[in-house]
Formats: structure tokens, C-alpha cells, sequence
């Protein structure tokens, strides 16, 4: 069994971690938060699974009842949110093309494949490397950092300037920077990257705005080897019916390109082995509501589930209200 771990604040405050395996959940004595818990691995040179079986067990919990109660929080996070960093890559799944090539194709001419379409099929010839070797670099946006990052049951907030509040549904991969600078992976997150479509498909230069945006995390890390085939629903709920709803798939079976390579193209830089961040890195999607004409509303329910996750990761849309910025001079 999977051993996945989440994140709780009581009702008086207190937080804490929890280890869950099949129906099981306890509390993991001894911290407050997952990145402490793999600091606390890395430092002792252990794994996370070995760490939480040698705490010990604390209290049971029904996490599906603490998830209704919103005691959940998102399964990762950062006291100083400047220091999470979240980001992305893009045309990594087989199929994913298809719906970006939708958006792009009027930004360039009939008669020359667009840059998406070049991009997918050099990921599709070279994104799977073999071992010790390097693949072909992925399409690859920023997010923003740790007060962008949105946890189980919270709104999902649109700028009052974006033109579309969408959903993708994907996996996220959550990392933390040891003391010398390694990266390593805690787990898996399920995750709604949520991004504006509109805006990106009015021109394809403008996917770093389109990206700006904040994300969902389910309430649950996957620990342990990775997936090699994850199949999951999306939809979208508006006034208590589905009106949009379709399986989607992920995994490296279903990827033009491994986690590996992928993860290695972001963490060649050095600036994201700054000892102590945490990161949340998106790994795509092939399914959007979007690519199939679905507008979202204020108030609709994004709802994302897959297995070995047992909790969805599901959040309604709101919008913010307009700020004005003003520039002054100093």
C-alpha cells in the first residue's frame, strides 16, 4: 500500500502531519509540517517512509472527515512562502499537443507547423533519455511562489484582468533542497495547475502571463516510486450538476517525457538548489475543458480525482476584485 502523507490544523490551531496507508491514518509524532519531516530524512540519511515508521504512531485519524471539516491544508508548504517556488512544464503527455496546437494554430501560418506542434514532437522523439543520458529540454513557465499556492477546498481566484479561469488537471512533483544543495523528491501531488486559456491562446507569447496564476494541490503526497500509469477524472460542477466531465491520463506511460528528464531540466539551474526551498513542479496535462469549448463561471466546482489518491482535489472559482497599481517615484 501507497503511503501518502497530508498536512492537518486542528480546530484549536495545532498542525500536524499524517501518515496514511489504505484506510489508516495516524498522526506522525514529533512534527508540525512535511518539510520539516524531510529535512529531519535527509539529515539522518533515511528515507521518509523509514523516518515516519520509526516516529511512531500518535492518534488516528478519519481523514476523510478532517477533509470535510477543512482541517486539511494544502500537503506542502513553506513559512515563508518566497521560498516555495511553484512551476511547470508543458506538452509532456501524449495527446497534449492536440489541444495547444488548437490555441496556437491561428498565431502562425496555415502552411508552417506551429512552435507547440515542433516542440511536442522533439519532446516525443527525445524527451525519454536513457539512463545517463540527456533528453531534449522542455517547454517550461513559472507559476509563483508560496502565496500563490491554494489548498484543498479554498477558492481558486482569477485575476479581475483575466479573460478565462480554467482547470488542468495533472500530477505535481513536490521537492525540497538539502543543506548541500540536492534536490529530492517527497512525493506526488494531485494537482489543478489552472491557467488562463484565453489569454494564452490570443497569442503564444503570452503563456508566461497565462501561467501567472495560482494552483491546487490535493490533500495528499504520494511517497515511493513513481507512477508509471495514473488514470483520473476532471470536471467541472455548476450549480450541484457536472456540466463538463472527462477521464484524463498521466504517468510516464502516457508522457512524451520521463519525470527525470524533466526534473532535470529544472533543477540544472542553480538558482533552484537554494538549501532549504521547497518546490512544486506541474508536469502537464492532456485533458482540458477548455480545448472542448467549456467557458467557466464564477462559482463552478473544479473536481480532480485519481487513483492511488484517495481525496480529490477540488476547488470553486472565484474572481479577485481589481487592485490599482500605480508606479511612484522615489
Amino acid at each position: 500500500m501507497s503511503l501518502r502523507l497530508l498536512q492537518h490544523r486542528s480546530g484549536e490551531g495545532v498542525r500536524s502531519v499524517i501518515a496514511a496507508q489504505g484506510d489508516a491514518a495516524h498522526i506522525v509524532p514529533g512534527f508540525a509540517t512535511v518539510r520539516a519531516l524531510a529535512l529531519r530524512a535527509i539529515r539522518e540519511g533515511m528515507s521518509i517512509a523509514k523516518l515516519v515508521e520509526s516516529a511512531g504512531r500518535g492518534d488516528a485519524v478519519d481523514i476523510e472527515a478532517e477533509y470535510a471539516a477543512g482541517r486539511l491544508l494544502a500537503p506542502i508548504d513553506h513559512e515563508d512562502g518566497a521560498h516555495l517556488l511553484m512551476t511547470g512544464t508543458g506538452l509532456t503527455h501524449l495527446g497534449s499537443a492536440e489541444g495547444r496546437d488548437k490555441m496556437h494554430r491561428e498565431a502562425a501560418a496555415a502552411e508552417k507547423q506551429t512552435d507547440s506542434m515542433r516542440m511536442f514532437l522533439e519532446g516525443l522523439e527525445g524527451g525519454k533519455p536513457a539512463p545517463g543520458n540527456v533528453g531534449q529540454q522542455p517547454e517550461w513557465f513559472y507559476k509563483g511562489d508560496g502565496s500563490q499556492l491554494v489548498g484543498p477546498g479554498a477558492p481558486l481566484a482569477m485575476p479581475s484582468f483575466a479573460k478565462d479561469g480554467g482547470e488542468e488537471p495533472e500530477l505535481a512533483g513536490v521537492y525540497v533542497i538539502a543543506d548541500d544543495g540536492t534536490p529530492y523528491r517527497i512525493g506526488l501531488a494531485l494537482a489543478n495547475e489552472f491557467s488562463d486559456h484565453v489569454t494564452e491562446r490570443h497569442n503564444y507569447l503570452w503563456l508566461a502571463h497565462s501561467k501567472l496564476r495560482q494552483a491546487a494541490l490535493g490533500p495528499e503526497l504520494l511517497v515511493g516510486p513513481l507512477p508509471t500509469h495514473v488514470e483520473g477524472v476532471s470536471r467541472i460542477v455548476r450549480d450541484g450538476a457536472a456540466i463538463w466531465e472527462k477521464p484524463f491520463l498521466s504517468g510516464e506511460a502516457n508522457m512524451s517525457h520521463s519525470f527525470a528528464n524533466l526534473e532535470h531540466h529544472h533543477f540544472k539551474y542553480d538558482l533552484f538548489r537554494r538549501p532549504g526551498d521547497v518546490h512544486v513542479h506541474f508536469f502537464g496535462t492532456a485533458t482540458l475543458s477548455f480545448s472542448d469549448g467549456v467557458e467557466t463561471r464564477e462559482g463552478d466546482l473544479f473536481e480532480i480525482e485519481a487513483a492511488p489518491f484517495t481525496l480529490p482535489a477540488r476547488n470553486p472559482l472565484i474572481r479577485a476584485q481589481p487592485v490599482h497599481v500605480a508606479v511612484r517615484d522615489l
